[in-house]
């Protein structure tokens, strides 16, 4: 494990540390990433797309069965049919 001590430096009216290219070599960081606090620590990891891994879970819903409607198909009235309009 790779230790590097840095400063906390003023970035307008935030802080913030710069991270060294060996560090980030060494991960997967992008652009974005996201900050937590776990036990006195902050935790900076990188950021996943929303719906990340979903594609996934639905393909094993779909091998299990798992993939159906929950709710019953909603009856369509004349209303729906004649004056509803996109």
């Amino acid at each position: 494990m790779n230790t590097i001590k840095t400063r906390i430096i003023r970035i307008g009216n935030s802080q913030g540390i710069r991270i060294p290219k060996l560090l980030l070599e060494q991960t997967d960081i992008g652009n974005e990433v996201e900050l937590e606090v776990q036990e006195n620590r902050i935790v900076i990891r990188s950021s996943k797309p929303s719906r990340f891994g979903w594609e996934e879970q639905y393909k094993i819903m779909a091998e299990q069965g798992d993939d159906y409607l929950l709710d019953e198909p909603v009856q369509l009235t004349s209303w729906d049919e004649e004056d509803w309009e996109w």
